[in-house]
């Protein structure tokens, strides 16, 4: 083969596998800070599981679209759907005023709040303990938020940041921090079978998690609508009984159908 030959076939060679490449994308790239048990996590198998992994790949369903899950640390879910190189992030993501300027939510699906999970040695009980004490978080998440505002009211030592809650407990357990804020539901779940680990305190703070999108992306309007209907089927308390071992209260977002949130 000559010279010309071989770089014309290996042209070729590269536009066909490009094309292969776009022929088997997913229609929906979705982010997902995977380890962040129960909502997308990686099982014994190694596939991605979880109450939000479960809901999506539904929606994706309902609306015709393969999906992708892509591994995104927590702090970079929102530049990622803002770029559009993800269409939607899921992850545990509280919707606030704050966020709703710079991104769009469907309508929440879980009430949550936030809490402190200590190791049971420790003696700590509460948030009254935590001072002086190093206190880890997640980047950039909610409880991160609300370690800073309170940081003063509860005489907080170090706030150290964590990408997701595996390292966070790595290092509560080795004793290098001394107590972890974050959503209520996951860490309950976590500690079920880790008589070593505690949660001690509730921190009301009101959160309701979403998908998140691009704002003002129309996705975000046809997922909402998708949610509306598997409310309205039950489909999303099944999951909450699923995952939770309970059933949802009625008056959640689990159950009841609410409007899509609108910034100012």
């Amino acid at each position: 083969m000559t010279r010309s030959s071989t770089l014309k076939a290996t042209v070729i060679a590269g536009l066909l596998a490009a094309f292969a490449t776009t022929s088997n994308a997913a229609d929906l790239t979705v982010g997902a800070n995977i380890g962040n048990v129960p909502w997308e996590f990686e099982d014994a198998s190694g596939k991605v599981a979880g109450f939000e992994v479960d809901l999506v790949n539904e929606i994706a369903k309902r609306l015709g679209k393969t999906v992708e899950f892509v591994n995104t640390p927590f702090n970079g879910l929102f530049p990622a759907v803002q770029s559009g190189r993800i269409n939607m992030a899921i992850s545990s993501i509280t919707i606030t005023e704050k966020r709703l300027e710079s991104v769009s939510f469907a309508q929440p699906y879980y009430d949550s709040d936030q809490s402190l999970t200590v190791t049971a040695a420790s003696g700590i009980t509460g948030l009254k303990d935590m001072s002086g004490k190093v206190v880890g978080v997640d980047t950039g998440s909610t409880g991160d938020m609300w370690a800073e505002g309170h940081k003063d009211e509860y005489k907080l030592g170090e706030i150290r940041r964590f990408e997701g809650l595996q390292p966070a407990m790595l290092d509560l357990v080795a004793g290098r921090v001394d107590g972890y804020i974050s959503d209520i539901p996951a860490l309950l779940y976590y500690v079920k079978d880790k008589p070593e680990l505690k949660v001690v305190e509730r921190i009301p703070t009101g959160e309701k998690y979403s998908i998140m999108f691009n704002k003002n992306d129309p996705l975000a309007t046809e997922v909402n609508a998708v949610i509306t209907t598997l409310k309205q089927e039950g489909f999303i308390a099944k999951l909450h009984e699923t995952w939770f071992g309970a059933k949802a209260e009625d008056t959640t977002s689990t159950v009841a159908v609410l409007d899509m949130p609108k910034g100012k």
